[in-house]
């Protein structure tokens, strides 16, 4: 999706349906995800993602489109979502 949904939309395309179980379901699955880099996704107030790090550094995202530069940005380097260590353990 291009940039342009984020002035067009109030929130982000991925997270126009699906009501506050759907959105639970994403965090789950995003902080499993994020879990193998060392780092936590949990959602507050169903208005805002935080993202965590081991360390206590923690970051207010609001929305999907932010979650993955944002956790680039907390860990300091880039992140493979194609990481051959990921991907075995979503796997199981």
């Amino acid at each position: 999706m291009c940039a342009l949904c984020s002035v067009i939309l109030n929130e982000h395309w991925a997270e126009q349906d699906g009501g506050r179980r759907a959105r639970m379901l994403r965090v789950a699955l995003l902080d499993r995800v994020l879990g193998h880099f060392g780092l936590s996704l949990s959602d507050w107030a169903g208005g805002l993602y935080v993202l965590r790090d081991r360390k206590g550094a923690s970051a207010g995202v609001r929305d999907l489109g932010s979650v993955w530069s944002e956790a680039e940005r907390l860990l300091g380097r880039k992140l493979d979502p194609l990481d051959a260590g990921l991907v075995a353990a979503l796997g199981r």
